[in-house]
Parts: C-alpha cells; sequence; structure tokens
C-alpha cells in the first residue's frame, strides 16, 4: 500500500461518483442545498490533478497530503469531514502493520475522527450511518482472522444497509435537521455518496490484490 494505491483508490471513487451525479443531487435537493456531489467532485478532481505528487508517497503521507487539499477545496461541511477521515487514517498509519488489522484500526481512526469533528454517531441520519457500521464490521472480521479479499467483498454491503436506513431517519445534523419529520422518507445524500466511494474502493482493492 502506498501512494499509488491511494491514488488509484480516489480514481475509482471519483469514477462512481461522477455516475451518480444526478442520483445524489437530487437527494440532496430533496433535504438539502443541492450542492453535496459537486462538492465532492470538485476536491476528487482537484487530487486528480495532483496524481504525481500523491503517487510519490508512502501511504500515511499520501493520505495526509489529500487531506489537506481536500480541506482547501471541498466546501460545505463535507471538506472538513472528509479531511478529518484522511487525516485520522493518515496519523494511525504511522503505527499500524499494513495487513488486515491494521487497515481496520487505521479506518476506524479516521471514523472516529470525523465524529469527533462532526459531533453525530449511528442515527443522526449523515454519512456516519454508513462509516460507523463499516468500521465495527471492518473490526470483527479483522479480529476474526478473515482474509482481506473476503473483508473487501463484505464491507459494500454493510455500507449499503447504513444507506439504506437513513431512509426512514429523522436528520439530526446539517441542513436537512430544519425539516424535522419532513426529512424522513429520504435517503442521505452523505451516506449514498459515502456508501458509493466505500464500495468503488473495495472494488478496487480487490481487484488490485489479484
Amino acid at each position: 500500500m502506498n501512494g499509488g494505491t491511494v491514488m488509484a483508490c480516489i480514481d475509482a471513487a471519483y469514477a462512481s461518483l461522477k455516475e451518480h451525479t444526478d442520483e445524489i443531487a437530487l437527494l440532496d435537493q430533496q433535504i438539502g442545498d443541492g450542492d453535496h456531489i459537486f462538492n465532492l467532485l470538485r476536491g476528487l478532481e482537484a487530487l486528480r490533478s495532483m496524481r504525481a505528487e500523491i503517487e510519490a508517497e508512502a501511504f500515511g503521507p499520501s493520505l495526509e497530503l489529500a487531506a489537506a487539499k481536500v480541506l482547501s477545496t471541498v466546501g460545505g461541511s463535507a471538506g472538513p469531514l472528509f479531511f478529518s477521515l484522511l487525516s485520522g487514517m493518515s496519523k494511525a498509519a504511522v503505527a499500524q502493520a499494513m495487513d488486515v488489522a491494521g487497515f481496520a484500526r487505521i479506518y476506524a481512526a479516521g471514523v472516529g475522527a470525523v465524529g469527533l469533528r462532526g459531533k453525530s454517531g449511528v442515527g443522526s441520519k449523515t454519512m456516519m450511518d454508513v462509516l460507523i457500521p463499516v468500521a465495527e464490521r471492518f473490526d470483527a472480521l479483522a479480529a476474526a482472522g478473515v482474509p482481506a479479499r473476503e473483508v473487501l467483498g463484505a464491507l459494500p454491503a454493510v455500507a449499503e444497509q447504513g444507506m439504506l436506513a437513513t431512509r426512514d431517519m429523522i436528520a439530526t445534523k446539517g441542513r436537512a435537521s430544519f425539516l424535522g419529520e419532513r426529512s424522513r422518507g429520504h435517503i442521505d445524500p452523505g451516506a449514498r455518496s459515502s456508501q458509493l466511494m466505500i464500495e468503488a474502493v473495495c472494488a478496487q482493492l480487490a481487484q488490485s490484490s489479484r
């Protein structure tokens, strides 16, 4: 795992979000301000413009480099949140082995940093309804000694389940929270974009490990 791997995952996430731009924009227009997907795409495009710099770094430093760029280019609440995810993972990577258990801890550290920044958790109708269940499942699979390929195959289903669960929630964070009961019945756009990126990254890592 190195900056090349990180860049390949960025490319995969970008391709998936680009494919689902209209869908996520519509979700956001229903309960938000409609700019979530465009902020994310702008940030990912900025990361892709610094491909050589990211690919030249080791795994942890490449994440920190990406985090700084995301913070400066992604607007709205998504910028600081994704900065926290990447930066938290980068800091944790310093002390972790590059194996399934190590990556589970690295990812959990990033998710924990997002939770601290956004002061939200499961049930808030946010990206955390995807990130936290995936982190918990990742940790459980790693503790059980499940091989990397099986882990990568299992996590997308957990992400999808978390995303779909937001449909029946009342938003407690962000612009959607002002809608109260009217936010129920809509999938959270941040949960959908997070689920798509997790799915894309898992597929990319599984393909590269063949």
